[in-house]
Parts: C-alpha cells; sequence; structure tokens
C-alpha cells in the first residue's frame, strides 16, 4: 500500500486526506498543534466549493451545518445605500449547480476532522510538525520536529502561509504584508436588533475600507469582518484589540454600518498578507495545497473553495501506483496553477472595487446598478462554476472541449482553462451557463469598471 504523508490538519490537509484515502492510499496527517482545531469565524462557500465537498463525500454533512444565502448585497457605506445584490436563488442554483453557503469554520473543521477519525486508511498526528523532506530515490523522507522522520511515497505540503515544506520547494522568504488590517467578531443573534438581521452576505464599502458581515453557526451567530487599509508596519495575526480602536477606524460609514460595528464587543486583529503566485508548487514527490501553495487575499472568498478544489483534483491525479507520482504531480500543478493564480489577482483587483473614493466610488456605484442578475452571474460564471461531470480517467485536459458525454450525462459545450477538466461537479448536476473559465488578464473583477 502506498503511503502519503500530509503536512497541516486544517481544512486542505483533511480534505487532502480524505481524497487520498478515497483512492486506497495510506495517509499520515501530521499537525504541528497539539491537537487538531481550526481557529477563525466565517466562511464562505460558493458551489465550486461546495461541489469539491460532494465529491468528498461530505455535501449532505456541510449543508446540515451551513446557512444558505440568499443575495450578496453590496452597499455604499457612506450614502448607507443599497447598490446591487447578486440574487441566490433558484436561477442561481440551476446554473451553478449547488448553493452559495456560509459556514463556521470551526464547524466544517469539525465534520471533516471526524470524517478522517472514521476513515481507516487515515492516521492522524498532532504535536508532528514537519520541517523538511529529502528525496531518497523511490520515496520521500519527511523530517519532523525532535530529530523524527517517517518514510513515504509522497509528501503533501497543506501547512499554510508559513509553510515548511514550501519554505524548502519555494524558498520565497516571508510573505507580503498588503497593508490592510482586518478586525473580526461573532455576535450572537439574539444580540442583534431584528432590523439589522439580514441573511444575505452583504458588503459595505467605503473609502480605503469596507465591512462585511454574515451569520454563521446556524444563523445563531452574526460574523463581522471589517477592513482598513491602515499600512501596518508589522505583520499580526489574532491580536485582541479593543472596540472603541475598531470603531474609530470606521467613524466615516453611515449610520447602518456604525450601529452593526458597534455590536461587536471581543475584536481580533489580523494583518493581510499574501504571496506572489508561482508557477512550480512540485518538487519530484512533493507537492504544495491550499495556502501553501497560493495564499491570497480573502477578497475574492475563495480560499477554502480552492483548497477544496486542490485536494479534490490530487486524490484524482494520484489515483495510480507510487512510481507515477512524479509525473502525476507535475500534472496536477499545471491543472491548478493558472486558475488559482486568476483567483489571486481577482483578490487583488477587488480591492479597488469596495475601496474607490468620489468619482471612482460614483462610477462603480452607476456601473454596478445597471448590472442585471445575469450579467453578475457571467462575471461569476468563471469563478463559481463548474463543468458537468466526465469519466475520471486521470488524464485530466485543462483546456479544449469538454468529451462527449456518457450515459446520463450532460452533453459537450465549451471549456476553458480553468475547468479542471470537469471532476468537481456532482453527477446529475447540468451546468447550462457558460463555461467556468477565466476572463482576460486584467478583467477579472468589477473593478474593471474603475479603468
Amino acid at each position: 500500500m502506498t503511503t502519503v504523508a500530509v503536512a497541516g490538519g486544517g481544512i486542505g490537509g483533511l480534505a487532502a486526506a480524505l481524497a487520498l484515502a478515497a483512492r486506497g492510499h495510506r495517509v499520515v496527517v501530521c499537525e504541528r498543534a497539539a491537537e487538531f482545531v481550526e481557529l477563525g469565524a466565517g466562511i464562505q462557500l460558493a458551489p465550486n466549493g461546495m461541489h469539491a465537498l460532494h465529491r468528498l463525500g461530505l455535501l449532505d454533512a456541510v449543508r446540515e451545518i451551513a446557512v444558505p444565502v440568499p443575495e450578496l448585497r453590496f452597499m455604499d457605506g457612506l450614502l448607507d445605500r443599497h447598490v446591487t445584490s447578486v440574487p441566490l436563488d433558484d436561477r442561481y442554483r440551476a446554473r451553478f449547480g449547488n448553493p452559495y453557503v456560509v459556514v463556521h469554520r470551526g464547524d466544517l473543521h469539525r465534520l471533516m476532522l471526524r470524517a478522517c477519525r472514521d476513515h481507516p486508511g487515515i492516521v492522524l498526528r498532532a504535536s508532528c510538525p514537519v520541517v523538511g523532506y529529502s528525496h531518497t530515490g523511490t520515496a520521500v523522507r519527511v523530517r519532523l520536529a525532535h530529530s523524527e522522520h517517517l518514510v513515504a511515497d509522497s509528501l503533501v505540503g497543506a501547512d499554510g502561509l508559513h509553510s515548511a515544506v514550501r519554505a524548502q520547494l519555494v524558498g520565497d522568504g516571508a510573505p507580503r504584508n498588503a497593508g490592510i488590517t482586518v478586525y473580526r467578531s461573532l455576535v450572537p443573534m439574539e444580540h442583534v436588533p431584528p432590523d439589522l438581521r439580514h441573511p444575505a452576505v452583504t458588503w459595505w464599502a467605503g473609502p480605503g475600507r469596507h465591512f462585511v458581515h454574515y451569520p454563521i453557526a446556524g444563523g445563531r451567530l452574526l460574523n463581522l469582518a471589517p477592513s482598513v487599509e491602515n499600512q501596518p508596519s508589522e505583520v499580526f495575526s489574532g491580536v485582541p484589540v479593543s472596540p472603541s480602536v475598531v470603531r474609530g477606524q470606521f467613524t466615516g460609514l453611515a449610520e447602518t454600518a456604525r450601529r452593526l460595528l458597534a455590536l461587536g464587543a471581543e475584536w481580533k486583529a489580523w494583518v493581510l498578507v499574501d504571496r506572489e503566485p508561482v508557477r512550480t508548487w512540485t518538487d519530484g514527490r512533493v507537492a504544495l495545497l491550499g495556502d501553501a501553495a497560493h495564499p491570497m487575499l480573502h477578497y475574492a472568498a475563495q480560499g477554502a473553495c480552492l483548497a477544496l478544489e486542490d485536494a479534490v483534483v490530487l486524490g484524482e491525479v494520484l489515483d495510480g501506483p507510487a512510481a507515477g507520482f512524479p509525473q502525476r504531480l507535475r500534472h496536477y500543478n499545471t491543472v491548478r496553477a493558472e486558475r488559482t493564480a486568476a483567483v489571486h489577482r481577482a483578490a487583488r483587483d477587488s480591492i479597488r472595487l469596495w475601496h474607490a473614493r468620489d468619482e471612482a466610488a460614483s462610477r462603480r456605484n452607476t456601473a454596478l446598478a445597471a448590472l442585471t442578475a445575469d450579467d453578475l452571474y457571467d462575471h461569476l460564471a468563471w469563478l463559481h462554476g463548474v463543468c458537468v461531470p466526465t469519466p475520471a480517467t486521470g488524464n485530466m485536459t485543462t483546456s479544449g472541449t469538454r468529451p462527449e458525454a456518457g450515459p446520463g450525462e450532460a452533453g459537450p459545450s465549451e471549456a476553458g482553462s480553468h475547468t479542471l477538466g470537469g471532476y468537481l461537479a456532482p453527477s446529475g448536476v447540468d451546468d447550462t451557463g457558460p463555461a467556468a473559465t477565466a476572463p482576460p488578464s486584467g478583467t477579472y473583477t468589477l473593478a474593471g469598471y474603475l479603468e
């Protein structure tokens, strides 16, 4: 039996373990912390992430803990005015194959952890940081802390933003300080006035700052996440901060947004960081996944979704004997690098959308308000959309057209360079919308309307 070591026991690492174990591999997940836990608050799962969860066998369980979102609302935070909404109704679900939901990060992680513990092919090791690796010809010698090691047929670096595996494989130093601080707080819904309880994911846009909120934990909590371009000189993560400091950063926003921010009693702050996209995530039998491979700003709301996509594709690619792992991992790299780089650019580019000032904000509002629901779906298709399923052959194409459909499958249609070979769509889904291709460079988000 082949053995795959996974560095990191977060959402990406556990997803990789499930995908690989489903292909008959023995998987050892090495987590640096003393226990398998996931910190943080709410995350958004677009249909592409839900498709991946379906492939991991977790879709029904996730639906039980998720809050379906009725719309994505864009508000002018200075004018206290609704600009536009993306309706996430039956038409959206029919086009993209699944709902758009929000979940508590810890709830999703616990669900995945249970699935890993229940799988006989997965071994979970806490207090077991991976610090490096070396090749031994037909295997990988995975170096652990305290002079330990294990021998595996492959190593997957899913150890996050400060990945030790990436440090050796890519060696690109510290992450980039984006000059933005995000504050996060969770508010019990019973503390939220009825007129402020909106089930949508809502953005309040203002000059140099914006504020996002949505319900999580089955609607029991309201997740607050305001961001501001305040150019912090040092990077920090999860630092407690007083409510007055947070409110002071957003005094220019209109009354409704300020009332919502005033609900937060316990706040923590993070300086946003990312890294420049790289073309090479593999080294022989070693590959990166999730934030270790493509850390990006969270403004595209795709970090978890992309890690889940990575895991599903990795499982498909490594569905074969260990002798072919180096070549198969290079193919995984090829399949994933362009799409994730496109989302990375979209996340950076979207800052101009959220943080526009003066006349640029007015032009943004006018342009967004003129878009129909179908227009908005078209802009999101490359990001949220996935192709219909194709038989898993292990020979995944990333361009050209979809293969002819087999019995019970949807017919062929155009497919572009980001469709993942159709491997992520659940069986029976007929996405009749445009293929999930990325638009040309420079038009990745609606921020293009500001040019």
